[in-house]
């Protein structure tokens, strides 16, 4: 029954937009399916990083982190602004560059593992789906190991469906509608991981 419970919360999770989603979408919907799920594989490697931190982390470690949490969220806005104000001043050139597969999977990377939010409720979550009678760590893989599944297969879902809304958007307006999304959900991205607070 915790393990149920622990998939559905996990699923909601993961699935309400927020800095990784909101990146794979844009990146999916400028430069395809292809560069989105190469997104997908930065975004789920820093989630990888980040699973591994806090399973090791004792609350002590997590709150002596804090302070450096709050440094690398502002890193992650800064690095969203910049994402979304390069989308956006695309819109007067006639065709974007397109990033190389590296590019996707940094561009993934760096957004996911510059939201400090995650290690904190990776933190406070997972260890409450823990039962005292078996060993600790081998439940925390067990329940790291499907969070990141399903982080991996419902952001290769949004990849997916953005790539091919943006292959039905072809016209000669694609690329302005492209940029233009893309650069609003990098700034939304922005402002959600600025309003997150780092306790």
């Amino acid at each position: 029954m915790e393990f149920f419970a622990f998939i559905i919360i996990s699923i909601g999770f993961i699935a309400t937009p927020g800095p990784n989603v909101l990146v794979v979408i844009s990146t999916s919907l400028n430069q395809g399916r292809l560069r989105g799920l190469q997104t997908v594989a930065g975004t789920s490697s820093a989630m990888l990083l980040q699973l591994l931190i806090a399973a090791l982390a004792t609350s002590s470690v997590v709150t002596w982190l804090s302070s450096g949490f709050l440094w690398l969220k502002w890193g992650g806005v800064i690095y969203l602004l910049y994402l979304g104000l390069k989308s956006l001043l695309a819109l007067r050139k006639p065709q974007a560059p397109v990033s190389t597969a590296i590019g996707s999977f940094q561009r993934g990377f760096w957004v996911s593992l510059t939201n400090p939010k995650t290690i904190l409720f990776f933190s406070a979550f997972l260890p409450q789906f823990v039962s005292n009678s078996a060993h600790y760590l081998q439940q925390i893989a067990l329940l790291s190991g499907v969070f990141w599944t399903l982080a991996l297969l419902l952001d290769s879902g949004y990849a997916l469906l953005a790539g091919q809304l943006g292959r039905l958007l072809r016209s000669r307006y694609r690329q302005s509608v492209e940029n233009g999304l893309s650069g609003t959900l990098y700034l939304g991205a922005a402002s959600i991981l600025a309003a997150t607070p780092v306790k």
